[in-house]
């Protein structure tokens, strides 16, 4: 079960933690900024989360903990490489298209992925202290 849980809450706190880090640098247009990209990286401590409680679990030498850092670095060149270079190809588009603008900002820097990364490690390390304090 908790397994089931560590993803949503990773997804809950990063989520509310990026929407508050963007309402204090941009105040009302935050709302406009939600969606991919941003500090921290979601999609980046969801993964890590669940990985790091497998890892703490199942051991860091298990199998799944292998095919799960396998997943998380697809997550990561997935949030730097390929969404950086769709949101350059929409700024191209709305170049020729002014008709209805494409997101632009769609991709991760390295701080952001940095960001997921230890977020979610540390709510994994949370929510294994509370499962073993239980």
């Amino acid at each position: 079960m908790l397994y089931l849980f560590a993803p949503f809450l990773g997804w809950l706190i990063s989520g509310c933690l990026k929407f508050a880090i963007n309402y204090i640098k941009f105040g009302s247009e935050a709302k406009k900024r939600i969606g991919n990209g941003g500090f921290p990286s979601t999609h980046t401590t969801i993964v890590t989360t669940t990985v790091a409680l497998i890892g703490l679990n199942e051991g860091f030498t298990s199998a799944i903990f292998g095919l799960g850092v396998t997943f998380l670095l697809i997550v990561v060149i997935d949030a730097i490489g390929l969404r950086i270079a769709v949101g350059k190809h929409a700024i191209s588009i709305n170049k020729l298209n002014a008709n209805k603008a494409l997101r632009e900002s769609m991709g991760h820097t390295r701080l952001e992925i940095l960001g997921g990364l230890i977020l979610g490690s540390i709510i994994a390390t949370f929510l294994w202290w509370l499962k073993s304090s239980i």
